[in-house]
C-alpha cells in the first residue's frame, strides 16, 4: 500500500490534534491532506518522534501524532525507550517503513534486511503496538487507537513513493511561528515573547526576539 492512502485516512479520522512529522514525503502529504494547522514539520532526521514526546508531555490533553519514517527512527531508536518509560496515554507514534532513505535517494535502510521496529517498539515496553500492512488494518488500528488513551506505536509497512501533492508554501520559520500560535490559540495563554514581555524587557531595548 502507499503512504498516500494511509495518510488520506489518517486525516479523515485525526481531528483536532497535534502533529510532527518527520523530513520526507509524510510532511507534504500531511499538510496536503490533514489538518496542517497543528503540523509541526521536523526537517532534521530522527528528531520528530522527541518532538513529540515533548509536546505530549507539555499537553497531556492534547492528542499528539508523530509521523515518523524507517530512516528517521532508525537514527534515534532510544526515542522507543524515553517514550516507553513516560508512557504518554495522549501520544500515537506512526512510522511509515518503506525500506528505504526516501528524500536522500532511495538509499536501502536496514528494516529490507530484516529489522522489525515493531518488535524493538514492544521489547523497548511499548504494550500497544500495531505492524500493520494494508489499508484495512491500518484504518482498523487507527480506530482503536482513537478510541482508547494509551501511549501507541503503529508500525505501517508501505511502498516507497511520494503522492502527487504540492510542496508545503511556507518555510520552516514561519511555520515555527505559525505553529506556535496555534497552540496559543487552542491553551488561551501566550508561548512566544512579545515586545512588552518580561523576557523582551529583560533584553534590553532593540534586543527582543
Amino acid at each position: 500500500m502507499k503512504r498516500i492512502d494511509c495518510i488520506r485516512v489518517l486525516g479523515e479520522m485525526a481531528k483536532d490534534v497535534l502533529v510532527v512529522t518527520t523530513a520526507g514525503g509524510a510532511t507534504h502529504e500531511w499538510w496536503a491532506l490533514g489538518d496542517n494547522r497543528g503540523q509541526l514539520p521536523a526537517r532534521t532526521l530522527g528528531l520528530c518522534s522527541s518532538i513529540g514526546l515533548g509536546l505530549a508531555i507539555a499537553l497531556p490533553h492534547r492528542r499528539v501524532l508523530v509521523l515518523d519514517g524507517d530512516g528517521g527512527l532508525l537514527m534515534n531508536l532510544n526515542t522507543l525507550v524515553t517514550t516507553a518509560v513516560h508512557k504518554p496515554a495522549n501520544l500515537i507514534h506512526i512510522c511509515f517503513d518503506n525500506g528505504v532513505y526516501e528524500s536522500s535517494g532511495g538509499t536501502p535502510t536496514f528494516t529490507g534486511a530484516g529489522v522489525n521496529l515493531a518488535a524493538i517498539a514492544t521489547a523497548a515496553g511499548i504494550a500497544a503496538t500495531y505492524d500493520v500492512s494494508t489499508p484495512q488494518a491500518f484504518a482498523a488500528a487507527v480506530t482503536e487507537t482513537l478510541d482508547q488513551r494509551r501511549h501507541t506505536f503503529i508500525l505501517v509497512r508501505v511502498e516507497p513513493g511520494l503522492g502527487d501533492v504540492p510542496p508545503i508554501p511556507i518555510d520552516e520559520v514561519e511555520n515555527k511561528y505559525r505553529f506556535a500560535h496555534y497552540i496559543e490559540s487552542l491553551e488561551g495563554r501566550k508561548i512566544l515573547a512579545g515586545p512588552t514581555s518580561p523576557i523582551a524587557k529583560a533584553a534590553g531595548p532593540g534586543n527582543a526576539r
